[in-house]
């Protein structure tokens, strides 16, 4: 067991079980992980975090310790949804939320659907638009070859561990991540597969930009495959006072990757936003 599953807890919806961390005191922070991550990928923000936040990382419908992806959702606004009852179970009114790719995906939708009581939204290495045309028909074909399979093929490992890093990565990093790739069958792959059609299959939500009032923290890894410097910039650009950095050295999985720079970042803004 690893140190932080003394703050694991369980949230029972009617069709499914949410599996969270909760931890530390003082503002909430609401973090949502990468799709086929879970809430251990913030394991260098959490100690850190919690000294002066009440630290809520939650493991994504259909990953880590959660249940499985329920027949009703059927959009990201769906997962959103069960994320604001999350909250509401543990009678939290206002929170921030720090979103890492799906993670800033579902949570541009919470605070569309409950602006009022997100204080701060930090989007990391996301993209909150359309998924382009190309990108899309190429992880629905891989997603068809998962399910087809019942696992995740040795090749297909090899060509989706490279899209989480930067050029050059921490080999310990990659092999971990194909490790756990490779552990994944039976219904957690029916799980992947039916949460990558709701990420990939997203609805443009940049059309809703404008009701972004919030304090927005935008961070993108300079050498992310999955989500470009590009997106990062055009959300930028379209949330009116957003902040938007640059994470040297770092691919998609940015918080693991330089976890230092990241840290330094989050804080500023949370306690300047927050405190």
């Amino acid at each position: 067991m690893n140190e932080f599953e003394q703050y694991r807890k369980t949230f029972t919806l009617p069709d499914t079980v949410l599996s969270y961390l909760d931890m530390g005191t003082g503002p909430v922070l609401l973090l949502g992980h990468s799709y086929l991550w879970d809430s251990m990928m913030w394991q260098e923000q959490l100690a850190l975090l919690a000294k002066d936040f009440r630290v809520i990382a939650v493991d994504l419908h259909g990953h880590g310790q959660s249940g499985p992806v329920p027949s009703r959702l059927n959009s990201l606004t769906g997962v959103a949804e069960d994320m604001l009852a999350l909250m509401d179970s543990l009678n939290v009114d206002t929170f921030s939320i720090v979103g890492l790719s799906v993670g800033a995906m579902w949570g541009a939708e919470l605070v569309l659907i409950a602006p009022a009581r997100v204080q701060a939204f930090v989007m990391m290495d996301s993209f909150i638009g359309f998924e382009p045309e190309v990108t899309r028909a190429k992880y629905f074909g891989m997603l068809d070859v998962i399910k087809a399979a019942g696992s995740v093929p040795a090749p297909m490992i090899a060509a989706i561990v490279p899209l989480f890093f930067s050029h050059n990565p921490d080999p310990r990093l990659t092999a971990t991540f194909a490790a756990h790739l490779a552990t994944l069958k039976g219904e957690r792959i029916a799980d992947i597969e039916r949460m990558g059609r709701l990420v990939f299959g997203r609805r443009d939500t940049m059309d809703d930009v404008e009701q972004l009032t919030l304090p927005v923290l935008v961070m993108v890894g300079v050498e992310d495959k999955a989500r470009s410097v590009l997106e990062s910039y055009l959300m930028h650009e379209a949330i009116d006072g957003s902040t938007l950095v640059h994470i040297p050295a770092a691919g998609h999985i940015s918080c693991l990757e330089n976890p230092q720079f990241v840290n330094e970042k989050l804080l500023s803004f949370l306690t300047t936003q927050l405190k």
